[in-house]
């Protein structure tokens, strides 16, 4: 089996099933779990530093393991950095059989730091009986010394080890989300997955396959691809009269101005085949026709355009993207609500006249950033708001995991594999 720690509601989990695999995860959240169950997924719930590891021994054919983040990320008091030294030691301790997290734990200025030692714990009974086959772990970027005290315990234990940082961007999520990667193997050499992405689009040639563009928001929402229409929505009434899309004070989609109809192909919009050397349009496809500048939706009135990005919560140095631009990395829980999207003026107002309001923030959906973090659409969240963009932020990408799983599993992963907005 392969055993996952951490499971959360599945990142690694949808990942595996695109491959061809599942897994078992190990959960202690309700609603993580109810996601999990909703999604056919195998879960135990329970509290991963407190279960036993011998159920597995004998058993377990891949570790995947994703500590939660809190403590370590900048999104949170980064805790886990004044408590390092003390982590440090347990998966030194760990490693060499000898359990003194409780005494650790009581050093600890987050209860949480210590559960990135959690892992060792597993490997060190699983490595008494030959296993796992392989490992796969995800972190924030500030855990990759302590990933590399992993690494080097496990090549002492006969397993060739990668560790080092990833962009997902470079793997085809969209959002510039960089994580702390660590992959072992017993039976081939470890190493990071060939980017399929790039910032700017790649020719195949003689080396080999070139690279895609980075996916931008617009293109992973549906929002401006050839095939569909380029979200225009009027002040003051639909094209053809009638209710404004969104009202003032409204905290309504943007989805749900295509769902009533309100978009249009904008005239002033000309897509072209993107140009990115011989032999790129047949091997992007349909994505090839998106220019690298492809128009952002725009709110449009009769004196102002509006272009949309998307802000990633209500600090000064929040991070604010174009959506014909990459999101920054989606971190939610108090800032569950504000995550929005925010109108700027595509062109300069008049300098004379009366000038038109911008629209107010629209909060983010579910639907929409779980399709930022490369679920399915119709991905089944449980849970109230908060709940939900909780489980979305702290998930690993599924592209991003099946790109790191796919050479354990000795399966190719297709272009085709993910589809994001329906």
């Amino acid at each position: 089996m392969i055993l996952d720690l951490f499971a959360g509601p599945g990142g690694w989990s949808h990942a595996l099933s695109v491959l061809g695999a599942r897994d078992i995860g190990l959960e202690w959240d309700e609603w993580a779990c109810k996601a999990r169950a909703a999604a056919g997924q195998l879960t135990v719930r329970t509290d991963v530093a407190l279960y036993p590891v011998w159920p597995w021994v004998g058993r377990t054919r891949g570790l995947i393991a994703s500590p939660p983040c809190q403590a370590w990320s900048m999104a949170g008091k980064r805790l886990g950095l004044v408590d390092q030294p003390l982590v440090h030691q347990a998966v030194a301790d760990l490693a060499a059989g000898r359990d003194t997290r409780e005494e650790l734990l009581a050093g600890c200025r987050d209860e949480r730091s210590l559960l990135a030692a959690e892992p060792m714990r597993y490997l060190h009974a699983l490595n008494l009986a030959g296993e796992p086959e392989w490992v796969a772990m995800e972190e924030v970027t500030d855990v990759l010394p302590l990933w590399r005290q992993y690494a080097e315990v496990l090549r002492v234990w006969g397993f060739s080890v990668w560790a080092g940082i990833l962009n997902a961007a470079d793997f085809g999520v969209p959002q510039t989300r960089r994580r702390a990667i660590l992959l072992a193997s017993r039976v081939h050499t470890a190493q990071p997955p060939p980017p399929t992405h790039a910032r700017v689009a790649e020719p195949d040639s003689l080396f080999g396959p070139g690279r895609d563009r980075w996916v931008s928001m617009a293109e992973a929402l549906g929002w401006g691809a050839t095939d569909r229409p380029v979200p225009t929505v009027y002040a003051g009434g639909g094209p053809g009269g009638g209710p404004e899309p969104f009202p003032s004070g409204s905290r309504q989609t943007l989805a749900h101005a295509r769902d009533r109809g309100n978009w249009r192909q904008h005239p002033d919009v000309a897509l072209e085949p993107q140009k990115c050397g011989a032999g790129c349009t047949a091997r992007h496809g349909a994505r090839a026709a998106t220019p690298a500048d492809a128009p952002a939706p725009t709110f449009t009135s009769k004196a102002t355009h509006w272009k949309w990005s998307l802000r990633s919560n209500n600090q000064t140095n929040a991070t604010v993207r174009s959506v014909a631009e990459l999101a920054g990395t989606l971190f939610f829980g108090h800032r569950a609500n504000e995550c929005t999207w925010v109108a700027e003026a595509a062109v300069p107002q008049p300098e004379h006249g009366e000038a038109q309001a911008a629209p107010d923030p629209i909060r983010i959906t579910a639907r929409e950033a779980g399709i930022l973090q490369t679920f399915p659409a119709d991905y089944p969240w449980a849970g109230n708001k908060g709940q939900v963009f909780s489980q979305i932020g702290n998930a690993v990408p599924p592209r991003l995991a099946a790109h790191l799983l796919a050479p354990h599993l000795g399966v190719t992963l297709r272009p085709d594999d993910f589809t994001l907005a329906a």
